[in-house]
């Protein structure tokens, strides 16, 4: 099992929660909203992955191969008996194969028992392995898991997810059905061994085991404060900085923790190093576990044009968006012709007026720029030069690391608000280098559209701008996004009207 969770480590790790879904295809998940599905990892048996993205799916049965090779992949890992391989469909996606062990009556206890056991078996009942998997994921995690099975209702004489377009498996009606009816016995079965394990279990629905319904799962994870859509006025960017290292394995990590916490953008830098930094500067010594010289250090922590590709892609399977700061001409030449969705220009440039005028001239993307040590002056000057831009984000920022509350000035995007009405492409924000959420939350009531917060995975004694960054590792992030969610129900918008809440204890014409 060691092997099997050195292989899917980066995913368990980049999950701040400890909530795991494993997802069925009875009706019932029809009734769950899927976005509670989004801050948790997901593990799917067979072909259940079409019905929500997943993580992880478990698979035996060589039907499955064929749904994927029609429907595309839908899950980061296949953990299979087959010789499946989801590297040929994907460079993000692996495969990692174990042993099925076919359900009779003789090893029926067996299959029971090993639940318990420290090797991931591959069982007839599918489910059984997701739980075990869950199982040494909390052993991984050293903390206990809270599972919830949806889409387990154990009758296929109700259909199954309306989201299953097609049907792929080579069994007739009658057999399926007698399948899924015996599985609620070793369901129940497994309730019983695992009570006091590391897990624990709630299955979602309307039996009498059922510890709790789609109604009460939604409030548990999307709360009264939450949208029941994506339509947030304020665009969350988890800005990586170089804190991936040069390691698409920490870079993956990053991604996915900054989703699955709720961010709407990834933003990362690019520089040409060799141009950007004088040759002096580059010789200089520079302990780092990358080298002794400052050039070591700077080029490992730049993306190459395969890691922009391998972002690329990574975030199209993630459904989130990437943005990159172009700090010289040869990277912004590279950035425009890829996939990108803006261009940042950031406070480390503002004395480049050559170069921002040859990007205000040429760019059609967004544009994200902060203002750290920059004045009213530099402020003017670039609504001016991008009045052209369809999107300005103006951001205002202080370059201090961390930022004193004295110096935040928050206060200053009120002023981009109202110049937003006059500049109608300009969009405020709020770059934070402060520590924590507060300041970020009193930027969004005073008008920001997009916040920008520094993450990282775990502490570097050597890496820059540790200080401020949020460790993903931790909730620190998700407590973050979680407190600019709030902030924007509490400002609401500005119409004055009576609420739903409100009820008046004295009306005229009482007595």
């Amino acid at each position: 099992m060691e092997h099997c969770l050195n292989q899917i480590k980066d995913i368990v790790s980049s999950y701040p929660t400890n909530d795991i879904f494993i997802i069925g295809k009875g009706p019932s998940i029809d009734l769950v909203n899927q976005k509670v599905f989004e801050n948790a990892l997901v593990i799917a048996i067979n072909d259940s992955d079409r019905i929500y993205k997943s993580d992880i799916t478990i698979f035996y049965a060589d039907w499955v191969k064929k749904s994927i090779e029609n429907e595309g992949i839908n899950s980061n890992v296949y953990i299979t008996s087959t010789d499946f391989e989801a590297s040929k469909y994907s460079n993000l996606a692996k495969s990692i194969k174990k042993p099925h062990v076919a359900l009779n009556k003789d090893n029926a206890d067996f299959m029971i028992q090993r639940l318990l056991g420290d090797e991931i078996i591959i069982e007839d009942v599918l489910f059984l392995t997701a739980l075990q998997i869950a199982r040494q994921i909390a052993l991984l995690k050293k903390t206990s898991q809270n599972v919830y099975m949806v889409g387990f209702d154990f009758s296929g004489y109700d259909g199954q997810s309306a989201r299953i377009k097609k049907n792929y498996e080579d069994v007739n009606h009658n057999t399926r059905n007698l399948i899924i009816g015996i599985q609620e016995n070793y369901f129940l079965n497994a309730l019983y061994m695992l009570k006091t394990s590391e897990i624990d279990i709630f299955h979602v629905g309307k039996r009498s085991y059922s510890r709790i319904n789609h109604l009460e799962l939604e409030e548990k994870f999307l709360g009264s404060t939450s949208k029941k859509n994506d339509n947030w006025s304020v665009k969350i960017v988890a800005e990586l900085t170089t804190n991936h290292f040069g390691d698409r394995q920490r870079l993956s990590t990053l991604v996915r923790s900054a989703k699955a916490s709720g961010a709407d953008f990834i933003k990362v830098q690019a520089r040409n190093v060799e141009t950007f930094y004088s040759q002096d500067e580059l010789a200089l010594k520079y302990k780092s576990p990358f080298g002794e010289t400052f050039r070591d250090y700077r080029n490992q922590l730049e993306l190459s044009p395969e890691d922009f590709i391998y972002l690329d892609n990574l975030c199209k399977s993630l459904n989130i968006k990437w943005f990159a700061s172009a700090l010289d001409k040869i990277s912004y030449e590279f950035l425009i012709n890829s996939n990108c969705y803006a261009i940042k220009l950031p406070s480390t440039i503002s004395e480049h007026k050559d170069y921002i005028s040859y990007v205000a001239d040429n760019c059609k993307k967004p544009i994200v720029i902060s203002t750290g040590m920059t004045d009213a002056i530099y402020e003017d000057w670039i609504i001016e030069k991008f009045n052209k831009s369809e999107k300005l984000y103006l951001l205002q920022c202080s370059s201090a690391y961390p930022t004193p509350l004295d110096a935040c000035n928050v206060a200053v995007i009120k002023r981009y608000d109202e110049i937003s009405k006059k500049y109608t492409n300009i969009i405020p924000g709020y770059s934070s280098h402060d520590d924590g959420w507060f300041g970020s939350c009193l930027a969004v009531a005073a008008g920001a559209k997009m916040v920008e917060k520094h993450i990282k995975l775990g502490i570097s004694d050597w890496a820059h701008f540790d200080a401020v960054a949020l460790d993903v590792n931790t909730d620190e992030f998700s407590k973050y996004v979680k407190k600019i969610r709030e902030s924007e129900v509490i400002l609401g918008n500005e119409a004055k009207e009576i609420n739903k809440y409100e009820n008046h204890k004295y009306r005229l014409g009482k007595s």
